[in-house]
């Protein structure tokens, strides 16, 4: 059983490299607590313009960041999230970005909200990608000597046995390392979205267009539900 309930996190400020990252890792929650009335704050360290699934409708650069930068907009209001924050920092690029400055803005945007608990990625970054590692170093660091929770976004061992099922490692991986994953009774937190619930996280989702391509292509809609249902954390500090 989760430790903790959506209920439990309070104000939440949810904190990622890409758009689409929030909606993977923490669109059922965030949808959650904003039913529920808690404030929630969504942060995006880049605008994606180098993630083209596909350069002809797509090309890489400001007219991808457009494109990614709406439908961010779009997937948020079908989550019920109102407050948004860029960093604007260059997709690929964040471990090149002076860190000192990095960690002092979010440590602003910290002081600002006063979130009592941070979604984002763990030390992996789940896919090990290079942006992913820094946005969750950057969160170490700003919450060093911080009472707020932070909880590092992971996986069960069956939702990797599933995406190894259907999803190539090359498609999401930029590391050599393993897939990290946790059983969801040793998780500080784990939510497991159901049918409207879960309706919403894949209209959500769907929003993405420029995105969703490759996972859609790899299964259809039943698979990519499926691959989108579970949302699971550890406790950063335990």
């Amino acid at each position: 059983m989760s430790k903790l309930d959506v209920s439990d996190l309070g104000t939440i400020l949810s904190l990622w490299a890409h758009p689409d990252d929030e909606g993977y890792g923490s669109g059922a929650i965030m949808a959650r607590a904003a039913d529920n009335g808690q404030r929630v704050v969504c942060v995006t360290a880049t605008r994606g313009e180098m993630g083209s699934t596909d350069e002809s409708r797509w090309p890489n650069g400001p007219e991808l960041a457009a494109v990614r930068t709406a439908e961010l907009a779009a997937s948020l209001a079908v989550f019920g999230v109102t407050e948004h924050r860029w960093l604007d920092y260059p997709d690929g690029g964040c471990a090149d970005v002076d860190a000192d400055e990095a960690v002092s803005r979010v440590r602003a945007i910290i002081d600002e909200v006063r979130p009592d608990t941070i979604l984002t990625f763990g030390p992996d970054g789940g896919t090990y990608h290079p942006d992913h590692i820094t946005v969750s170093n950057w969160v170490s660091a700003a919450t060093a000597d911080s009472s707020v929770r932070v909880l590092h976004a992971t996986n069960t061992p069956e939702w990797v046995a599933k995406m190894d099922a259907i999803v190539p490692r090359e498609l999401v991986m930029m590391g050599e390392g393993e897939l990290v994953s946790v059983p969801a009774d040793e998780c500080a937190l784990y939510v497991l979205a159901t049918g409207e619930e879960l309706d919403r996280k894949v209209r959500g989702m769907l929003c993405m267009e420029s995105q969703i391509g490759p996972l859609m292509a790899l299964g259809g809609v039943e698979t990519y539900r499926e691959i989108l249902a579970e949302e699971a954390y550890t406790d950063a500090r335990s």
